[in-house]
């Protein structure tokens, strides 16, 4: 396995107390504000069709160690998002146990404990897989909400990565049938457009219909997926290798993505439809001018051999619709083995433009690794001196 210097570990359930995360590898001397941070966990929680989860939660995180007077130290940096609906779960996500439990406690608990596994989450087989009788432990650490705090990780990627003029951004191209059709012609357009968009998309006749298309959906008890892109550009030559499989970047980058909740496909540049595309067009030709290396196309999405080569990085997620639906599954009650319909607990309508910003700070995470490992160093100053050289 490939050594890692950027890394992470986080913590938390999705009615627990708080979300957390502590990174290692992180150099001395990167400016970090818990501001900027801030704002890329309210872009997670934007997005036409969210639940109503999304207007009790009003993420804000706290830099609880590695930074001093605004820069970081080169020790662990933890991070911390409270739960703000955590008040009215504490008896039911209590950690520690009771001696005696009142009726009104076991009712609580009782209400909000269920066994029949819903179909398209991890509550069979993670009832198998750790012995559990209450689906309520699965459904809370498998639960989505613990992409906050890696939106947090990811957003520190970031930070680090600007200091070196490398930035990206991520949009959505389609919503249940509705697709972009019309892209703008630069990033730049592209990123604004996506920002300003309830859908992320960046197209205002597309967003409308994106929209009304959710719309539709909430009506008739259902959910939608969709697609989306994450485009990161001014990486170096040679992030990544060919010597080993577990070190090809586009690896790496995939199952970032993949291992997103509810991600079922992941391609990288022209991905699916390099099938159809003959050779001769496919790959992308290199061209020289004033002694510098250029490209007329971008098929392979910035990635030839497991390593970056000087284009940007574009990658598509393809995500599924929330399996959470208030229209009937069938399923079997764990408890009973008997048939039953699934359980249903709040959720959203459609999720894709905030699965496209988790995204955006997965593969943030991947390339600010991949970039410190590279260049080397302990401190912005010396890494910034390797880099330049």
């Amino acid at each position: 396995m490939t050594m890692k210097r950027f890394r992470f570990l986080t913590s938390g359930e999705s009615h627990g107390k708080c979300l957390n995360a502590i990174i290692e590898g992180v150099p001395s001397g990167i400016r970090l504000k818990a501001d900027v941070i801030n704002k890329d966990l309210a872009r997670r929680q934007l997005g036409y069709g969210r639940g109503s989860r999304m207007q009790i939660e009003m993420d804000k995180v706290e830099i609880k160690s590695g930074v001093r007077f605004g820069k970081t130290t080169g020790a662990p940096i933890c991070l911390e998002i409270k739960n703000n609906d955590y008040p009215n779960w504490q008896d039911i996500m209590s950690v520690e146990g009771y001696e005696y439990l009142t009726e009104e406690l076991i009712k609580k608990i009782e209400e909000k404990s269920f066994t029949t596994a819903r179909p398209g989450h991890a509550d069979y087989a993670g009832s198998i897989k750790f012995n559990l009788d209450d689906l309520r432990d699965v459904l809370e650490r498998s639960s989505a909400r613990k992409t906050a705090v890696e939106v947090a990780v990811g957003s520190v990627a970031k930070q680090i990565l600007k200091n070196f003029g490398i930035a990206g951004f991520s949009h959505v191209i389609q919503i249940g049938k509705v697709r972009l059709d019309f892209y703008p012609k630069t990033y730049t357009l592209l990123r604004e457009m996506a920002e300003k968009s309830d859908v992320r998309c960046a197209d205002e006749l597309t967003s409308d219909r994106m929209c009304q298309a959710i719309d539709d959906a909430a009506q008739a008890g259902d959910t939608l997926g969709g697609k989306f892109e994450v485009i990161f550009g001014n990486l170096p030559v040679g992030l990544g290798s060919y010597t080993h499989w577990d070190m090809a970047l586009d690896g790496r980058l995939a199952q970032a993505v993949m291992s997103i909740p509810g991600v079922k496909a992941v391609e990288i540049g022209a991905g699916v439809d390099s099938a159809s595309i003959p050779g001769s067009k496919m790959h992308d030709e290199i061209y020289v001018k004033n002694n510098e290396i250029y490209r007329k196309s971008n098929n392979a999405g910035g990635i030839e051999g497991g390593m970056t080569n000087g284009e940007s990085v574009v990658i598509r997620g393809t995500m599924k619709p929330i399996p959470t639906i208030r229209k009937c599954l069938s399923t079997v009650d764990l408890k009973t083995m008997q048939p039953a319909d699934a359980h249903f607990e709040r959720s959203d309508v459609c999720a894709v433009p905030a699965c496209s910003v988790v995204a955006e700070a997965r593969v943030a995470i991947i390339l600010a690794d991949e970039f410190l490992t590279k260049i080397g160093g302990d401190s912005f100053a010396e890494i910034k001196a390797h880099y330049e050289s």
